[in-house]
């Protein structure tokens, strides 16, 4: 718990001010980061890296490049391109270490296309959010609710949770937990709206606030919760290590992977600003 709290005292400043206050493509470059560290977790958790070398090059590297294409307004090149690239290079390994030593399964192709093209694509939202008309207050709507949402979750269940909700999947998490992780992370993005209607010019809807704070509550959750069942069906503990007591980058941004696309959409279609 003691690294847990050091670790989110010294990144939360970091992370608000790359959001906010940096330019866009100082948060390019550290979503690029993070989604190539997500690759890599992915590909050693569950297939291992001995003998995956090349493999792990080719899914990071396209990992890294979607937020890019992201930034510089090639959303519909850069992802098919990426996507054929990787494809090819993966095979064309597969191929060539077939009825080999080295050969690996078709379950390693698609970690690898999983790891380096959908999680980064949903992670670039973050990059769309940030570039969009508001930008500034608007990318940290995904961040708040997911971030909050877990806390809210996770003390909740602490002090009140009695029932298990998914016992099988992640054995730690409670009915109450849950309900609170909703109720506390929908609460964040209301008093997120009153602080951006008194501190700028900006005329807020509460309601649509309100709709985003419920479905990106519970899209965090479910993010949470996918990448636990992840975990349970090939017996890992923790993605990674880099951030003590958090775990990899997979286990601190699994949320985010559903939160982001979620209140990108809900922006266009319900603008709250």
């Amino acid at each position: 718990m003691k690294e847990r709290i050091i670790v989110a005292v010294v990144l939360l400043p970091l992370a608000f001010v790359i959001l906010v206050y940096l330019p866009p493509y100082v948060l390019v470059g550290a979503v690029s980061l993070i989604c190539a560290l997500a690759a890599h977790e992915l590909l050693c958790a569950i297939t291992g890296i001995k003998g995956n070398v090349r493999i792990c090059i080719y899914s990071m590297v396209s990992a890294a490049l979607i937020p890019v294409g992201v930034y510089f307004d090639l959303s519909l090149i850069i992802f098919p391109t990426v996507l054929l690239t990787l494809l090819s290079l993966v095979f064309i390994d597969a191929i060539a270490r077939y009825k080999t030593d080295k050969q690996y399964p078709f379950l390693h192709i698609l970690v690898a296309l999983f790891g380096g093209l959908l999680i980064p694509y949903m992670l670039s939202f973050i990059v769309s959010l940030r570039l969009m008309h508001g930008g500034r207050l608007l990318v940290l709507l995904p961040i708040i609710s997911a971030f909050v949402t877990d806390a809210g979750a996770y003390f909740t269940g602490i002090f009140l949770g009695k029932h298990k909700a998914f016992p099988l999947v992640s054995p730690k998490k409670t009915v109450e937990g849950c309900i609170g992780g909703i109720v506390i992370g929908t609460s964040a993005m209301l008093l997120y709206g009153v602080a951006i209607a008194n501190l700028s010019s900006y005329n807020v809807s509460y309601w649509a606030l309100l709709v985003y704070g419920i479905l990106g509550a519970v899209m965090s959750e479910l993010g949470d919760l996918a990448f636990s069942l992840v975990k349970r069906e090939f017996d890992i503990k923790d993605y990674g290590r880099i951030l003590l007591g958090h775990g990899g980058m997979l286990d601190r941004f699994d949320s985010m992977i559903f939160t982001a696309p979620a209140i990108y959409l809900l922006s266009l279609a319900m603008p709250v600003l």
